[in-house]
């Protein structure tokens, strides 16, 4: 294998603006910021650059309901400077997973010795690495499935876990990625379920459907995550609602997720959520009878506690139950599945090396079990033209054919990016971009599903040739953010 080796890394912001507020936990977004992180690797003596991009959601990263978001903003920045000045540091490697292995132990003597949160710690690894991949993907001019399909990066499961030494890639990948997905639409604790429920001044100035029962209507959904609030009061009338406006517009043909937003404390306190949820007839009947598992309800504080066993072993009849903000570290999966837990999530922003190993551990967990586990596909509100497009190319990779998404929701298509970009996408990838009447490109989603071949026949997910010094360099857009926060 080639030689391979970092030479530049730069990051660019694009503030970004919802539609509307998208609350989900403690938080309700407006305006997020979008990094654009651009890597530069030597393999052999050939340089290529690469992209990677993600939004900062708020509170996400560290659920705080006591930081501010100046606060916030200063540490997940510094968090990714650390990032990218030890991936600047390291030396050759022979492989891409010898990098990826260099880095992420570095890095987590970094995040360990100043608290970091593992969560935070693996986002800022996370963009350094998808950037690297592109650029490495395009070195080697080949496809994101292909390189891991034929171990082109020389992963090692071994070296990570011990036990994982006769899982291979075959076992859990397949010879063809999917080309297309269901999605899996999120209903926000802020959504509006019906027209009833909109003032005509919350209703966003675009073409694009807003109430849950327009989505169904325009896209034809068939899967949604429903967002938990954690307060009885709320949820369960709500949950009602929803499980009659199912059975209305849809009948029986629909599945289901739910999504706890770590609102819990323990399980004893979800099992009482869910014992009031399991005594309404109708959410019972029309909505938990569709349910394919429930997201993290614990906080991540807690979800991995050793009570957590106990709990869970006296729940004879508990819905399956997956971690995601608590799946920080390498270890996290293997402790949740002791646990008694039924898996976990995939985001890109979590790691792709990381969720190759994830996938691994579930291979081996199921091949050793009678009680199957699940990796599941969610979201962190990506868009175009470059999140989503890494993101749905891995999850092409791994095999998940229904994946939360709600960037499409939230924003208003591709309106956040220049003109000519815009057309770029489109062009690129007219499978999965339509144009609105208005000529911004939107998700194009038909029968409650997007078409990603077009995904799969670029490097790592978007064909699109993206300058990224159109964009705000990091420091100057931080220096006046935080220069218009104190004012």
């Amino acid at each position: 294998m080639s030689q391979f080796q970092i030479k530049d890394i730069s990051i660019h912001i694009l503030p970004m603006e919802t539609r509307f507020p998208f609350k989900y936990g403690i938080a309700s977004m407006t305006h997020l910021p979008h990094l654009f992180v651009s890597a530069t690797i030597e393999v052999g003596a050939t340089k290529t650059t690469g992209l990677a991009s993600e939004g900062f959601p708020p509170k996400w990263f560290t659920k705080n309901p006591d930081t501010t978001f100046e606060e916030d903003l200063k540490s997940e920045i510094n968090v990714i400077k650390s990032a990218v000045n030890v991936a600047l540091q390291l030396g050759n490697n022979q492989s891409f997973f010898r990098f990826w292995i260099e880095f992420y132990q570095q890095f987590k003597k970094s995040w360990s010795k100043h608290n970091v949160p593992s969560l935070l710690a693996n986002f800022a690894l996370s963009l350094v690495e998808r950037a690297a991949l592109d650029a490495y993907l395009k070195a080697k001019k080949t496809t994101l499935h292909r390189a891991i399909y034929t171990n082109l990066l020389g992963i090692q499961f071994e070296e990570i876990h011990p036990e994982l030494s006769k899982v291979s890639i075959e076992d859990f990948i397949k010879p063809s990625p999917i080309s297309r997905c269901h999605i899996r639409h999120t209903v926000g604790l802020g959504d509006p379920l019906e027209d009833k429920d909109v003032k005509d001044s919350s209703r966003p100035d675009d073409e694009l459907p807003f109430t849950l029962i327009e989505n169904i209507r325009k896209y034809q959904l068939t899967y949604f995550k429903l967002k938990l609030s954690g307060n009885s009061n709320v949820d369960v009338p709500r949950l009602e609602r929803i499980a009659l406006l199912f059975n209305k517009e849809i009948g029986e043909g629909f599945r289901i997720t739910l999504d706890g937003n770590e609102q819990f404390q323990d399980f004893n306190a979800f099992r009482s959520c869910w014992d009031l949820l399991l005594q309404n007839s109708r959410i019972e009947k029309m909505l938990l009878q569709n349910l394919i598992l429930v997201e993290q309800p614990i906080h991540r504080s807690n979800a991995l506690s050793p009570d957590t066993k106990n709990q869970l072993a006296d729940w004879e009849k508990s819905p399956g139950v997956i971690i995601d903000e608590a799946d920080g570290d390498l270890s996290d999966l293997p402790t949740a599945l002791d646990l008694g837990y039924s898996g976990t999530s995939h985001k890109n922003c979590k790691g792709i090396i990381k969720g190759l190993i994830n996938a691994a551990y579930l291979q081996y967990w199921n091949s050793h079990n009678s009680k199957a586990v699940i990796l599941s596909g969610e979201d962190l509100a990506n868009v175009g033209p470059i999140a989503l497009l890494q993101d749905l190319a891995m999850m092409n990779t791994l095999g998940i054919n229904h994946v939360e998404r709600n960037g499409h929701h939230y924003f208003n298509g591709l309106n956040m990016i220049p003109n000519d970009l815009q057309k770029s996408v489109q062009s690129c990838h007219s499978d999965m971009y339509e144009n609105q009447k208005s000529g911004i490109p939107s998700l194009r989603i038909s029968n409650g599903m997007i078409e990603t071949q077009s995904l799969n026949l670029a490097p790592f997910g978007s064909s699109v040739d993206i300058d990224p010094t159109q964009f705000q360099p990091l420091d100057e857009w931080i220096n006046s953010t935080l220069t218009n926060l104190k004012n």
